[in-house]
């Protein structure tokens, strides 16, 4: 998949490149991390790859974020305010992640387990603030892309 996603952004203009990197860092699995990686492949400078990465990231999430509390918020009052169901083992599994190492630790930590999409829905699903979701969430997708920027760029290096 991330030849097909390399591919796809060398295709592109040179000067619109960059979208094609927001574009792929937009899909869950794919993150700020890989589209990173994606970008500095396929010869996108790697300030710009790192930015379109984080902007492609964070926008998914939001949308994320925002339809999750939007959810939330619609069966606690169908449910007169008892959102309790069985959750899934995956869900129980983050759940346990969620209560264990709160908002911070889920959001810098869980993007090794599910993409951010997924973990930062499921927190705020769980109750947790939907602002503190987003700015570590926001921290977490930063701090990967730039991880990764550099690993990126190392392995870049080898191979010239």
């Amino acid at each position: 998949m991330q030849d097909a996603l390399v591919d796809f952004t060398q295709s592109l203009p040179l000067w619109l490149q960059w979208a094609g990197v927001m574009l792929a860092a937009a899909i869950p699995f794919v993150e700020s991390y890989f589209g990173t990686l994606i970008g500095i492949v396929a010869g996108v400078p790697v300030p710009i790859a790192v930015l379109a990465a984080i902007i492609g990231n964070a926008a998914s999430m939001l949308a994320f974020v925002f339809t999750a509390a939007a959810a939330r918020r619609k069966v606690l009052a169908r449910r007169g305010g008892d959102a309790e169901a069985e959750p899934s083992p995956r869900r129980q599994k983050v759940k346990r992640m969620f209560d264990r190492f709160g908002v911070p630790g889920v959001s810098l930590l869980g993007q090794t387990v599910l993409p951010s999409q997924i973990t930062s829905g499921m927190m705020v699903s769980f109750g947790a603030s939907r602002n503190a979701v987003i700015l570590w969430q926001v921290i977490s997708i930063i701090v990967w892309a730039v991880v990764f920027a550099a690993i990126g760029q190392a392995g870049v290096s080898l191979f010239r």
